[in-house]
Protein backbone atom coordinates (compact mmCIF):
# COMPACT_ATOMS: atom_id res chain seq x y z
CA UNK A 1 0.00 0.00 0.00
CA UNK A 2 1.41 3.41 -1.33
CA UNK A 3 0.45 6.49 0.94
CA UNK A 4 0.06 9.63 -1.71
CA UNK A 5 1.03 12.94 0.08
CA UNK A 6 -0.22 16.17 -0.91
CA UNK A 7 2.70 19.41 0.18
CA UNK A 8 1.33 22.63 0.62
CA UNK A 9 4.30 25.14 0.23
CA UNK A 10 7.50 25.50 -1.46
CA UNK A 11 9.51 26.69 1.83
CA UNK A 12 12.92 25.59 2.28
CA UNK A 13 11.92 22.39 4.78
CA UNK A 14 9.72 21.34 1.32
CA UNK A 15 13.08 19.42 -0.20
CA UNK A 16 13.97 17.47 2.70
CA UNK A 17 10.44 16.53 3.56
CA UNK A 18 10.26 15.44 -0.38
CA UNK A 19 12.91 13.36 0.73
CA UNK A 20 11.84 11.76 3.50
CA UNK A 21 8.57 11.24 2.14
CA UNK A 22 10.87 8.88 -0.59
CA UNK A 23 12.61 7.18 2.12
CA UNK A 24 9.80 6.24 3.74
CA UNK A 25 8.37 2.47 3.47
CA UNK A 26 5.06 3.18 1.81
CA UNK A 27 5.38 7.34 0.94
CA UNK A 28 4.64 9.19 -2.18
CA UNK A 29 4.61 12.40 -3.10
CA UNK A 30 1.61 12.69 -5.24
CA UNK A 31 1.15 16.96 -5.76
CA UNK A 32 2.82 20.52 -4.64
CA UNK A 33 0.66 23.55 -4.04
CA UNK A 34 1.25 27.16 -4.11
CA UNK A 35 -0.77 30.25 -4.70
CA UNK A 36 1.45 31.29 -7.30
CA UNK A 37 1.53 28.37 -9.93
CA UNK A 38 4.52 29.04 -11.43
CA UNK A 39 6.31 28.93 -7.86
CA UNK A 40 4.78 25.16 -7.83
CA UNK A 41 5.69 24.09 -11.02
CA UNK A 42 8.97 25.35 -10.72
CA UNK A 43 9.74 23.24 -7.18
CA UNK A 44 7.92 20.47 -8.88
CA UNK A 45 10.28 20.25 -11.76
CA UNK A 46 13.33 20.33 -9.44
CA UNK A 47 12.06 17.68 -6.94
CA UNK A 48 10.43 15.43 -9.57
CA UNK A 49 6.91 16.07 -8.32
CA UNK A 50 4.01 14.90 -11.16
CA UNK A 51 1.58 17.37 -10.40
CA UNK A 52 1.60 21.27 -9.67
CA UNK A 53 -1.55 23.56 -8.20
CA UNK A 54 -1.88 26.86 -8.42
CA UNK A 55 -4.50 26.99 -5.56
CA UNK A 56 -4.24 24.69 -2.06
CA UNK A 57 -8.24 24.26 -3.09
CA UNK A 58 -7.75 22.57 -6.03
CA UNK A 59 -5.57 20.05 -4.59
CA UNK A 60 -6.89 19.39 -1.40
CA UNK A 61 -9.97 17.94 -4.02
CA UNK A 62 -7.60 15.63 -6.17
CA UNK A 63 -8.66 12.05 -5.27
CA UNK A 64 -5.10 10.93 -5.44
CA UNK A 65 -3.75 12.39 -2.47
CA UNK A 66 -4.15 10.10 0.61
CA UNK A 67 -3.12 13.45 3.28
CA UNK A 68 -2.15 16.49 3.06
CA UNK A 69 1.42 18.01 4.88
CA UNK A 70 1.25 21.72 5.44
CA UNK A 71 4.44 23.45 5.17
CA UNK A 72 2.79 27.72 5.39
CA UNK A 73 4.43 30.33 7.29
CA UNK A 74 3.33 29.99 11.30
CA UNK A 75 0.18 31.78 11.01
CA UNK A 76 -1.29 29.86 7.88
CA UNK A 77 -0.98 26.98 9.88
CA UNK A 78 -4.33 27.06 11.14
CA UNK A 79 -6.45 28.46 8.19
CA UNK A 80 -4.88 25.68 5.53
CA UNK A 81 -5.19 23.16 8.22
CA UNK A 82 -8.92 23.82 8.59
CA UNK A 83 -9.46 24.04 4.81
CA UNK A 84 -7.62 21.03 3.83
CA UNK A 85 -9.85 19.05 6.78
CA UNK A 86 -13.24 20.48 5.47
CA UNK A 87 -12.13 19.17 2.21
CA UNK A 88 -12.01 15.58 3.82
CA UNK A 89 -8.40 15.64 3.61
CA UNK A 90 -6.13 14.01 6.48
CA UNK A 91 -3.13 16.31 7.60
CA UNK A 92 0.35 16.62 8.74
CA UNK A 93 0.61 19.65 10.31
CA UNK A 94 4.07 21.67 10.21
CA UNK A 95 4.85 23.32 14.19
CA UNK A 96 3.80 25.13 15.09
CA UNK A 97 0.62 23.46 14.76
CA UNK A 98 -1.42 26.80 15.72
CA UNK A 99 -0.10 29.96 17.33
CA UNK A 100 -3.30 29.59 19.79
CA UNK A 101 -4.53 27.03 22.16
CA UNK A 102 -7.97 27.58 20.86
CA UNK A 103 -7.42 27.27 17.14
CA UNK A 104 -5.35 23.92 18.46
CA UNK A 105 -8.50 22.47 20.48
CA UNK A 106 -10.81 23.43 17.06
CA UNK A 107 -8.72 21.63 14.37
CA UNK A 108 -8.43 18.34 16.28
CA UNK A 109 -12.41 19.00 17.22
CA UNK A 110 -12.96 19.03 13.16
CA UNK A 111 -10.86 16.18 12.84
CA UNK A 112 -12.52 13.82 15.00
CA UNK A 113 -16.12 15.39 13.73
CA UNK A 114 -14.95 14.61 10.25
CA UNK A 115 -13.11 11.41 11.06
CA UNK A 116 -10.09 12.55 9.61
CA UNK A 117 -6.45 11.92 10.93
CA UNK A 118 -4.50 14.99 12.21
CA UNK A 119 -0.70 15.16 13.46
CA UNK A 120 1.17 17.82 14.75
CA UNK A 121 4.66 17.23 12.37
CA UNK A 122 7.93 16.67 14.63
CA UNK A 123 10.77 14.26 13.48
CA UNK A 124 12.79 14.60 16.62
CA UNK A 125 10.58 11.87 18.92
CA UNK A 126 10.55 9.50 15.75
CA UNK A 127 14.51 8.70 15.62
CA UNK A 128 16.05 5.65 15.64
CA UNK A 129 18.90 7.76 18.33
CA UNK A 130 15.48 9.47 20.30
CA UNK A 131 14.45 5.82 20.59
CA UNK A 132 17.75 4.30 22.34
CA UNK A 133 17.99 7.34 24.21
CA UNK A 134 14.57 6.67 25.76
CA UNK A 135 15.90 2.81 26.44
CA UNK A 136 18.34 4.02 27.96
CA UNK A 137 16.72 5.88 30.44
CA UNK A 138 14.16 3.18 30.93
CA UNK A 139 16.52 0.88 31.41
CA UNK A 140 18.53 2.67 34.07
CA UNK A 141 21.53 3.27 32.41
CA UNK A 142 22.28 6.78 33.86
CA UNK A 143 20.26 6.32 37.31
CA UNK A 144 17.57 8.71 37.96
CA UNK A 145 17.27 11.36 35.62
CA UNK A 146 17.22 14.65 37.38
CA UNK A 147 18.19 17.63 34.66
CA UNK A 148 17.52 17.94 30.96
CA UNK A 149 19.37 20.84 28.89
CA UNK A 150 19.05 21.93 25.58
CA UNK A 151 20.35 24.34 23.61
CA UNK A 152 19.69 25.64 19.88
CA UNK A 153 20.77 27.84 17.71
CA UNK A 154 20.29 29.48 14.55
CA UNK A 155 22.33 32.75 13.97
CA UNK A 156 21.60 32.44 9.82
CA UNK A 157 17.55 33.71 10.22
CA UNK A 158 17.46 36.29 8.13
CA UNK A 159 16.14 34.50 4.92
CA UNK A 160 12.45 34.04 6.92
CA UNK A 161 11.41 37.52 6.12
CA UNK A 162 8.25 36.94 8.44
CA UNK A 163 10.89 36.05 11.61
CA UNK A 164 10.62 39.63 12.91
CA UNK A 165 6.80 39.64 13.31
CA UNK A 166 5.17 37.97 16.57
CA UNK A 167 1.81 38.36 14.75
CA UNK A 168 2.76 35.82 11.76
CA UNK A 169 4.21 33.72 14.18
CA UNK A 170 8.16 34.60 14.26
CA UNK A 171 10.47 33.85 17.00
CA UNK A 172 13.18 31.76 18.99
CA UNK A 173 10.22 29.94 20.98
CA UNK A 174 7.52 29.92 18.41
CA UNK A 175 10.20 28.27 15.86
CA UNK A 176 12.01 26.10 18.13
CA UNK A 177 10.09 25.63 21.11
CA UNK A 178 8.21 22.25 20.33
CA UNK A 179 11.54 20.46 19.70
CA UNK A 180 12.95 20.14 23.47
CA UNK A 181 9.44 20.29 24.80
CA UNK A 182 7.96 17.48 22.99
CA UNK A 183 11.48 15.42 23.31
CA UNK A 184 11.75 16.12 26.53
CA UNK A 185 8.07 14.81 27.55
CA UNK A 186 8.91 11.77 25.07
CA UNK A 187 12.27 10.44 26.88
CA UNK A 188 10.73 10.88 30.57
CA UNK A 189 7.45 9.81 29.65
CA UNK A 190 6.50 12.96 32.27
CA UNK A 191 4.66 16.48 31.54
CA UNK A 192 6.02 19.93 32.05
CA UNK A 193 4.94 21.84 34.45
CA UNK A 194 5.93 25.31 36.72
CA UNK A 195 7.40 27.18 33.73
CA UNK A 196 9.50 30.28 33.93
CA UNK A 197 11.08 32.52 31.26
CA UNK A 198 12.89 35.19 30.20
CA UNK A 199 13.21 36.31 26.81
CA UNK A 200 15.09 39.41 24.71
CA UNK A 201 12.08 40.61 22.46
CA UNK A 202 12.42 44.22 21.34
CA UNK A 203 9.55 46.31 21.26
CA UNK A 204 7.18 45.42 18.27
CA UNK A 205 9.20 42.37 16.99
CA UNK A 206 9.57 38.74 18.11
CA UNK A 207 11.99 36.93 20.34
CA UNK A 208 15.79 36.65 19.71
CA UNK A 209 16.21 34.56 22.19
CA UNK A 210 14.50 32.52 24.86
CA UNK A 211 14.92 30.96 27.97
CA UNK A 212 12.69 28.89 29.97
CA UNK A 213 12.96 26.67 33.19
CA UNK A 214 10.47 23.87 33.75
CA UNK A 215 10.01 21.00 35.76
CA UNK A 216 9.01 17.60 34.41
CA UNK A 217 7.26 15.27 36.72
CA UNK A 218 8.14 15.68 40.26
CA UNK A 219 12.07 15.80 40.10
CA UNK A 220 13.11 16.39 36.55
CA UNK A 221 14.17 19.35 36.05
CA UNK A 222 14.93 21.39 33.02
CA UNK A 223 16.28 24.06 30.65
CA UNK A 224 15.59 25.14 27.06
CA UNK A 225 17.61 28.03 25.81
CA UNK A 226 17.03 29.25 22.13
CA UNK A 227 19.21 32.07 20.10
CA UNK A 228 19.36 33.41 16.53
CA UNK A 229 21.96 36.00 18.34
CA UNK A 230 25.14 33.59 17.84
CA UNK A 231 25.99 30.41 16.50
CA UNK A 232 27.13 27.78 19.44
CA UNK A 233 26.83 23.79 19.30
CA UNK A 234 23.59 22.62 19.22
CA UNK A 235 21.94 19.74 21.50
CA UNK A 236 20.63 18.19 24.55
CA UNK A 237 22.07 16.72 27.45
CA UNK A 238 20.05 14.91 30.22
CA UNK A 239 21.85 14.16 33.59
CA UNK A 240 21.11 11.44 35.86
CA UNK A 241 22.24 9.98 39.26
CA UNK A 242 24.60 7.92 37.28
CA UNK A 243 25.76 9.41 34.38
CA UNK A 244 24.64 11.63 31.44
CA UNK A 245 23.80 11.20 27.59
CA UNK A 246 24.85 13.61 25.39
CA UNK A 247 22.79 14.41 21.87
CA UNK A 248 24.19 16.60 19.75
CA UNK A 249 21.24 18.40 16.84
CA UNK A 250 19.00 16.17 19.06
CA UNK A 251 16.33 16.84 16.34
CA UNK A 252 17.98 15.01 13.58
CA UNK A 253 21.29 13.72 14.76
CA UNK A 254 22.28 9.96 13.69
CA UNK A 255 24.63 9.93 16.94
CA UNK A 256 24.34 9.96 21.10
CA UNK A 257 27.14 8.95 24.07
CA UNK A 258 26.09 8.03 26.94
CA UNK A 259 28.38 8.66 29.99
CA UNK A 260 29.07 6.80 32.72
CA UNK A 261 31.62 5.65 35.42
CA UNK A 262 32.16 2.49 33.34
CA UNK A 263 33.19 4.34 30.30
CA UNK A 264 31.25 6.30 27.19
CA UNK A 265 29.46 4.31 24.95
CA UNK A 266 28.80 5.77 21.13
CA UNK A 267 25.76 5.41 19.61
CA UNK A 268 25.69 5.55 15.88
CA UNK A 269 22.72 5.04 13.70
CA UNK A 270 22.29 5.98 10.39
CA UNK A 271 19.77 6.74 8.06
CA UNK A 272 19.30 8.20 4.56
CA UNK A 273 16.23 11.11 5.70
CA UNK A 274 15.79 12.36 9.73
CA UNK A 275 11.88 13.18 8.21
CA UNK A 276 11.39 9.09 7.04
CA UNK A 277 10.53 7.47 10.70
CA UNK A 278 8.06 10.31 11.45
CA UNK A 279 6.08 9.41 7.78
CA UNK A 280 6.86 5.50 8.26
CA UNK A 281 4.70 6.44 11.69
CA UNK A 282 1.94 8.83 9.94
CA UNK A 283 1.38 5.98 7.16
CA UNK A 284 1.27 3.65 9.91
CA UNK A 285 -1.63 5.61 11.75
CA UNK A 286 -3.57 6.05 8.21
CA UNK A 287 -3.35 2.28 7.18
CA UNK A 288 -4.40 1.69 10.74
CA UNK A 289 -7.56 3.76 10.66
CA UNK A 290 -6.34 6.13 13.49
CA UNK A 291 -7.56 9.97 13.83
CA UNK A 292 -4.39 10.54 16.17
CA UNK A 293 -1.37 9.32 16.46
CA UNK A 294 -0.92 7.25 20.10
CA UNK A 295 2.84 9.36 20.70
CA UNK A 296 2.35 12.93 19.27
CA UNK A 297 -1.02 12.89 20.33
CA UNK A 298 -3.49 16.01 20.51
CA UNK A 299 -3.18 16.25 24.64
CA UNK A 300 0.80 17.06 23.95
CA UNK A 301 0.51 19.29 20.52
CA UNK A 302 -2.32 21.37 22.81
CA UNK A 303 -0.40 21.98 26.15
CA UNK A 304 3.16 22.42 24.00
CA UNK A 305 0.98 25.25 21.75
CA UNK A 306 -1.05 26.81 25.31
CA UNK A 307 2.76 26.66 26.93
CA UNK A 308 4.00 28.90 23.96
CA UNK A 309 0.93 31.15 24.02
CA UNK A 310 1.07 31.83 27.70
CA UNK A 311 4.57 32.14 27.71
CA UNK A 312 4.32 34.91 24.83
CA UNK A 313 1.63 36.90 26.64
CA UNK A 314 3.67 37.22 29.94
CA UNK A 315 6.60 38.74 28.01
CA UNK A 316 4.45 41.06 26.20
CA UNK A 317 2.80 41.79 30.15
CA UNK A 318 6.01 43.10 31.65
Amino acid sequence: MTISYGIVSTASIVPRFVAGIRASKEGSVAAIASRELAKAQKVATELHIPKAYGSYAEMFADPAIDIIYIATYNKGHFETAKQALEAGKPVLLEKPFTLSAADAKELFTLAKEKQLFLMEAQKAVFLPITLAVKKAIATGKIGEVKLMRSLTSYPNIGHVKWFPSLEAGGGTLHGSGSYPLHYMHYITDENYQNVTGNAVMPKGRSDQQSDLSLKFGATILANIFITTEFGTDNGMTIYGTKGRIEIPNFWKTQVASICTNEGREDLHIPFISEFAFEVDHVNECLKQGLLTSPIMTPALTIETVALVENQYQKWLDE
